[in-house]
């Protein structure tokens, strides 16, 4: 039978947009945080200027901020997230009043069958609903113990050691809490023994915690590399090599549990051009093993968001810039890079799999009247493998700042993203939802 000419090609057409939706990825989950999302604990924000939008002014008397969120870890179960919170307002002089926290987030996503798209607090442990962020729904972290060997706000009797500045809150006095203006922690990852393992950008170090967020040991320099806060270039015994905020922004865990990649979100001097350093960091032992891989960027300038294991080898790394949907072109995409091969000292292999600014979103989940999703926030920080063909991505809204959609304060949008084929072993990376559940119960305290 021969088939006429129209008909012809609506059948062509057809099969032409099934096989682009095929090659696709797709918007599945949607849910959002507002802006002004907040818990209990010492009052804030009092050195934070106020945003342009003259929205959620601070300071929040008796008030923390729950976001913005620099980095997540599997909850309590499947329909939780352990979310850290960035250093507070932005900056080490801003943010001295701050706690550096991870909360229990419970993300109801709105999909094609249903859902309210909402986020409430969830208990730590459990994952059962909490009305509120309260104390079930946190970890707080601390260095009661004196283990740190920097400088700490909980040691002083007013914020930045000056007289005409508020007295230092007694909660964190009296508990050692960490702040914003002590460390910058941009990335986490939970070991086989259950200990935390936060990415900081000051240093950069890595600081080691209990599964309650208490400090084990004192703070591990990253060898031979000095960002302007580092507790020896402050002291003048060394020079900065690293620009400000270029510590370890992303950082992954090993399926076992046993190493760590932590990648620098700037490139360190007489490093070859528009290169981020991967450094292998071994568990057990405690040290830096001097291996080190180059991550090329796409284009100078731009940054990393978060960075993620897929198996020993294979990793998934958020680059972007710093365009939002009022401000620029934004390039937000998500690449998967290969050690596989490398020699050390090498520039690892790069793919690029997802366009967080063309999602296709035939269910128009976030309501915005398209088919199309875009995600054009200033900083995107926040991947976790929730299956091989899932991902959880999630943004900074960089509280209370924004411009990422409009002019004013963003919320937190929480993406589940289909992939449009699925990475072999992908579904490997579950150990951190293992190691979690498992520390959670108390069965492994060992650190």
């Amino acid at each position: 039978m021969k088939i006429p000419k129209p008909l012809w090609i609506a059948l062509a057409t057809a099969l032409s947009t099934q096989a682009l939706a095929a090659n696709t990825n797709t918007l599945v989950g949607w849910a959002a945080m507002p802006p002004a999302t907040f818990s209990d604990g010492p009052t804030s924000g009092q050195f934070v200027s106020a945003n342009p939008y003259g929205t959620f002014l601070p300071p929040y008397t008796n008030l923390q901020p729950v976001q913005g969120f620099s980095a997540v870890l599997p909850g309590a179960d499947g329909n939780n997230f352990l979310f850290l919170t960035d250093n507070g307002f932005g900056a080490q002089a801003n943010s001295a009043d701050t706690l550096l926290r991870l909360y229990s987030v419970h993300p109801d996503f709105k999909t094609r069958r249903g859902g309210t798209g909402t986020v409430t607090a969830s208990n730590a442990v459990t994952g059962t609903s909490l009305a509120r962020f309260t104390e079930p729904s946190r970890i707080t972290l601390n260095d009661i113990n004196q283990k740190l060997m920097i400088p700490l706000q909980a040691d002083i009797t007013h914020y930045y050691d000056k007289d005409a500045n508020p007295a230092v809150d007694p909660q964190i006095q009296f508990g050692r809490l960490l702040t914003g203006a002590d460390l910058d922690v941009e990335s986490v990852r939970q070991d086989k023994h259950c200990a935390l393992w936060f990415g900081d950008e000051f240093g950069p170090y890595l600081i080691k915690t209990d599964a309650s967020g208490t400090v084990l040991r004192s703070e591990i320099s990253l060898p031979g590399v000095y960002a302007p806060q580092h507790k020896d270039v402050v002291a003048g015994k060394a020079t900065s090599n690293l620009g400000g905020s270029g510590g370890f922004e992303g950082m992954a865990i090993t399926p076992r549990g046993d190493k760590l990649y932590a990648l620098l979100e700037k490139p360190v001097e007489g490093d070859p051009a528009n290169q981020l350093r991967i450094n292998e960091f071994d568990i057990d032992r405690e040290h830096f093993t001097g291996v080190t891989y180059f991550y090329k960027l796409q284009v100078a300038g731009h940054a990393i968001g978060d960075m993620t294991a897929i198996d020993d080898n294979r990793f998934l790394v958020i680059e972007r810039n710093g365009d939002t949907a009022t401000n620029g072109v934004p390039f937000k995409r998500i690449f998967l890079i290969d050690t596989r091969g490398i020699a050390d000292g090498g520039t690892v292999k790069k793919t690029e799999l997802v366009d967080l600014m063309r999602l296709d979103d035939p269910y128009d989940l976030n309501g915005d009247g398209a088919k199309t999703f875009t995600f054009p926030y200033v900083t995107i920080e926040s991947v976790l493998p929730l299956d091989e063909r899932t991902l959880l991505v999630v943004n900074d809204n960089n509280f209370p700042g924004g411009g990422g959609r409009e002019q004013a304060a963003d919320v937190t949008e929480f993406l589940k993203i289909r992939l449009a084929n699925s990475i072999p072993g992908l579904s490997a990376a579950s150990f951190g939802k293992k190691a979690r559940t498992l520390c959670g119960r108390g069965e492994r305290q060992d650190s």
